[in-house]
């Protein structure tokens, strides 16, 4: 498999656990209170799949790899993406402090939730958009099949020491648990 079909097949996980976190903002707006044991679990998803491990795997090995081969990063592709993993991280951090102060009791803090996550669904899909659309087609004209066969080793490599074995079955099986309670 080449690395950037395995970074597409994680963007459809991430995709859908968007579309669960837009349910659960229409939800909230619509005068429900959160389940924040799942706003909890959504978070760790969001931290440990989307950010450590996914965007992990972009920024310590393919974006490097793709620098090498000549797409710019500063005021180029490689840099807009990384731009955007910080914003999404302050995104994730937002959605942390709304789901504590939900769950000390601070109903006012659903807005703060709703706007986060939304804020992060909007971004998210926009990003994953340029990535499959723009980026991963730069990437796989510039990369032979045998950086491609390196890039995907060392992408399990990262996941391995940077969520664990068996963690990324765990997102899954999460991502079903949700979709099934939400969608």
């Amino acid at each position: 498999m080449k690395a950037t079909q395995q970074l597409k097949d994680e963007h459809e996980g991430i995709k859908l656990m968007l579309r669960i976190m837009e349910k659960i903002a229409m939800d909230v707006e619509q005068g429900k209170v959160p389940n924040t044991a799942h706003c909890e679990r959504i978070i760790d998803f969001l931290k440990g799949f989307a950010d450590r491990c996914h965007h992990g795997k972009e920024e310590d090995i393919l974006f490097p790899e793709l620098v090498k081969h000549g797409i710019p990063n500063e005021g180029g592709p490689v840099g807009v993406m990384l731009n955007e993993h910080v914003m999404g991280r302050e995104y994730i951090k937002a959605l942390a402090d709304a789901v504590e102060e939900l769950k000390a009791g601070n109903m006012h803090a659903a807005t703060s939730f709703v706007d986060a996550a939304r804020g992060y669904v909007q971004l998210l899909r926009a990003h994953i958009e340029k990535e499959n659309n723009v980026l991963f087609m730069m990437a796989d004209k510039v990369l032979d099949e045998k950086e491609q066969s390196a890039l995907f080793d060392a992408f399990e490599r990262l996941e391995a020491e940077k969520i664990g074995v068996g963690k990324h079955e765990e997102y899954h099986k999460l991502l079903k648990e949700l979709k099934d309670a939400y969608l």
